[in-house]
């Protein structure tokens, strides 16, 4: 295969996988409410928050369209016993605003795989390459290899998953307003440890079955490629 082809190949494995895996996290957060309330019913955020139901969807919807960059800020207002009140406090906003970069800008770097994805595979047939050969093949090299690291990476971060969520803030976070206070702020009420240990494994299975699903296409697609130019 030829430097180009190789380099196309690359970046077209590499594209897709990212493409994958932020619509993996897109389908897990946002494709299922009704997720949430079982969660929070799991591990009983009624009860440490002292809130209705309804209530903490309503939180939870909001905050949901705040970290998409469909809601301007994150006033939000509730009834706690018979008081209305703000759900975040200035440490939660000012918290929140680090997720939403993280949230926004994982958006738009999917965008960006996207255009790098077709421009390759435009490359690839402009330059009269065996351009479906190599697609199929990129693709499933590249699938193949992510699902054993994503396989082993899972099984890690289960072991222990204290330390590789501490890990994670500490390098997508530059100061520590992720270090919440349970007497103060409601936010790590309404999300304890337990919720994101859920999340992560929900959105880990979503994006092995999309890997799955694209290695067994990839198969079939090469294989039937292969006995039509044989």
């Amino acid at each position: 295969m030829k430097k180009s082809q190789q380099v196309l190949s690359i970046i077209i494995s590499v594209t897709v996988i990212v493409i994958l895996l932020i619509t993996s996290f897109e389908i897990g957060a946002y494709s299922d409410y009704g997720w949430y309330e079982k969660t929070y019913v799991k591990y009983n955020v009624l009860e440490e928050l002292n809130m209705e139901m309804a209530d903490v969807m309503h939180v939870t919807k909001e905050m949901m369209s705040y970290l998409r960059g469909n809601r301007a800020d994150l006033v939000v207002l509730i009834n706690v016993d018979g008081i209305e009140r703000e759900f975040f406090n200035d440490r939660e906003k000012a918290h929140m605003i680090d997720v939403k970069n993280l949230f926004v800008s994982g958006l738009w770097i999917r965008r960006i795989a996207v255009c790098l994805l077709c421009v390759a595979i435009i490359v690839l047939i402009k330059i009269k390459a065996d351009w479906k050969r190599v697609l199929l093949k990129s693709f499933l090299v590249g699938l193949g290899s992510i699902i054993g690291i994503t396989a082993g990476a899972g099984i890690l971060f289960m072991s222990d998953f204290n330390k590789y969520f501490t890990l994670f803030h500490k390098v997508f976070f530059t100061n520590d307003l992720w270090l919440l206070d349970p007497r103060t702020d409601l936010l790590i009420r309404m999300l304890p440890e337990g919720f994101f240990l859920d999340m992560v494994t929900r959105i880990g299975i979503i994006f092995l079955i999309f890997l799955s699903v694209g290695v067994v296409i990839g198969i079939i697609a090469l294989h039937r490629y292969r006995n039509k130019n044989n």
